[in-house]
């Protein structure tokens, strides 16, 4: 019997695995935002010294590994398995990343929500009592999701206003069964919604009918409120799609009470860099919470926070056929470990 089921799609995880590390690594653009105080390694190199777009994000996600197994005071042999992804075809940056490091992987794809996907199934992995020590991992880089999923950037198109800038950067959290640091006391297993949306220049209007049902099933499923977080964070729906949540909240009698906020507006300031609707890619909600929340949540300036990481499920094939972007958000639910 699945005695810590809660509702349909919810868990509560009562021995509350803990984050007891985390890394993150963000390139030139990233290190000049408003986050950029918090990120552990950052680089003025796109190309982090590679020859491709595609292996500086292979890169990226080993500076996270190396620097996460650093400030843990761990090896690889302490690892017990990885959970990762990225954006880019068959996940070839997470899987480049670790090969030939006898590290046991299970690859990811959740687009986007690849962070909380990680974490969550590290947590439950944990909880179930697998394993002792996993990491969750991921990554994107600006110039490689333009070459799959758009175009080149040497094209020189123009991105409409409703686009967002994906981000440069890995995220990496050591999740164990015993330690010192922030806890994951729940988690919600998105559905993948489609509403329609076929332009891939607006993902935030694709994944916030996602991010709204996953936030709802939490809330209902654990009985709680928005109340109950000091802050509810989606990643990443850019400025249009928060707006657009927060109208579908409203719309279906859910009160955000101030909680709302998103990746995707965090990373970047929209007022001074040329970045539209804001943050996206795998990266942008990893490196966020990386970066400044876990660090927040470990210091008790925040004392519970629900991590919900949005993802649109397209691929060049789909837009190319003019099919719709289904959505899917994850949630996460995060505790101040001092409490």
């Amino acid at each position: 019997m699945a005695s810590n089921k809660r509702g349909k799609q919810s868990f509560l995880l009562p021995g509350r695995p803990v984050i007891t590390a985390w890394a993150s690594v963000a390139g030139k653009k990233e290190s000049e935002g408003p986050l950029g105080y918090c990120f552990d390694v950052t680089s003025q190199d796109t190309l982090f010294g590679q020859k491709t777009w595609e292996q500086a994000e292979k890169q990226m996600q080993k500076m996270a590994l190396d620097t996460l197994m650093s400030k843990a005071g761990i090896t690889r042999q302490d690892v017990d398995l990885v959970f990762s992804g990225d954006l880019l075809n068959q996940c070839i940056g997470s899987s480049f990343t670790l090969r030939n490091t006898g590290i046991p992987h299970l690859g990811l794809y959740g687009a986007c929500s690849t962070m909380a996907e990680s974490l969550l199934l590290s947590a439950m992995a944990v909880e179930a009592g697998c394993v002792d020590r996993v990491v969750a991992m991921t990554s994107s880089h600006f110039a490689a999701s333009e070459r799959q999923y758009r175009f080149p950037l040497g094209y020189g198109g123009q991105r409409p206003p409703t686009a967002q800038w994906t981000v440069t950067g890995s995220g990496a959290a050591l999740v164990c069964t015993e330690g010192n640091g922030p806890r994951i006391e729940a988690c919600t297993i998105g559905t993948v919604t489609d509403l329609g949306i076929k332009d891939a220049n607006n993902m935030g209007a694709a994944m916030a009918p996602a991010a709204l049902s996953t936030i709802k099933a939490h809330l209902q499923d654990l009985g709680r409120s928005a109340e109950d977080y000091d802050l509810i964070v989606t990643g990443d729906l850019g400025q249009l799609g928060k707006e657009m949540l927060l109208e579908l909240a409203r719309q279906e009698g859910l009160a955000l009470g101030g909680r709302l906020t998103d990746c995707g507006t965090m990373v970047f300031d929209l007022e001074k860099q040329d970045v539209h609707c804001g943050g996206s890619g795998c990266g942008c909600s990893a490196i966020t919470l990386c970066g400044e929340l876990l660090d927040k949540l470990n210091k008790s300036k925040l004392k519970r926070i629900l991590f919900c990481g949005t993802g649109a499920l397209l691929s060049p094939t789909s837009t190319q056929q003019g099919l719709p972007i289904p959505g899917v958000c994850h949630g996460v639910s995060i505790v101040c470990g001092r409490d």
